[in-house]
């Protein structure tokens, strides 16, 4: 009896990022150590060749950072990085909701109204994953009507970069509720017809870093010690 044909390479590839980020997510790979790839290896069951695939993604995505002479480490969320990545997300964020404005709709704008409602409920019920995946779906809702596939992928990478690996948990209520309010003055933009002043709050308030700095530091001080507290 013949066994099962061989897996293409590519689907394998495919399969070894995802545990990778997997891992990445649930904190089995902690920021700033340097990976045992040879242990990591016989853990997903694989050769290095796949890993070494998957890495050079992850570090493309700026997950990881490989180098010649220590080997590979996930990279630490430092401020400075956070700092980059609010600016690019406040240009590129900006930039899409302008290119859209023909497409938005009054139906457009309930829904960003419904979700912001949905945060707010989240927030009452100390909810996290709810009240993050109602944020997500808000912003999602006018990036969805972009035809511009690559921008709104590296806003998905940016905002994962932020939040995802290691998904991070618990609130800092003054931002959460101040985030919801930000997004109140959105939809009230969008349903007058204010595209470009929406944009200009996206730019200049949500994701601007000198505006939300306080919060940033606070909340990323609180995962750290969190994290340091359960290793």
């Amino acid at each position: 009896m013949k066994g099962a044909p061989p897996r293409p390479l590519r689907s394998l590839r495919e399969e070894v990022y995802e545990r990778l980020r997997a891992l990445l997510n649930k904190g089995g790979l902690r920021p700033g150590k340097y990976l045992d790839l040879n242990a990591l290896a016989r853990e997903i069951g694989i050769s290095r060749t796949p890993l070494r695939d998957a890495l050079l993604r992850l570090e493309c995505e700026g997950f990881v950072e490989i180098h010649s002479r220590k080997g590979v480490r996930v990279a630490p969320l430092t401020l400075d990085r956070i700092r980059h990545i609010y600016e690019i997300l406040a240009a590129l964020e900006s930039t899409a909701l302008r290119r859209v404005a023909a497409r938005i709709t009054p139906e457009t704008v309930a829904r960003m109204d419904q979700l912001n409602r949905e945060m707010v409920r989240a927030l009452d019920a100390s909810d996290f994953a709810r009240f993050y995946d109602a944020n997500l779906a808000f912003h999602d809702t006018y990036l969805n009507l972009s035809d511009n596939t690559e921008m709104v992928r590296q806003i998905h990478l940016l905002k994962q970069r932020l939040y995802d690996f290691p998904r991070l948990r618990g609130f800092v209520p003054e931002w959460e509720r101040a985030s919801v309010e930000e997004h109140r003055s959105i939809v009230r933009c969008l349903a007058g017809g204010d595209v470009g002043g929406a944009a200009d709050l996206l730019r200049d308030v949500h994701w601007s870093f000198s505006y939300q700095e306080h919060f940033v530091r606070s909340y990323y001080h609180a995962q750290s010690v969190a994290a340091a507290v359960s290793g």
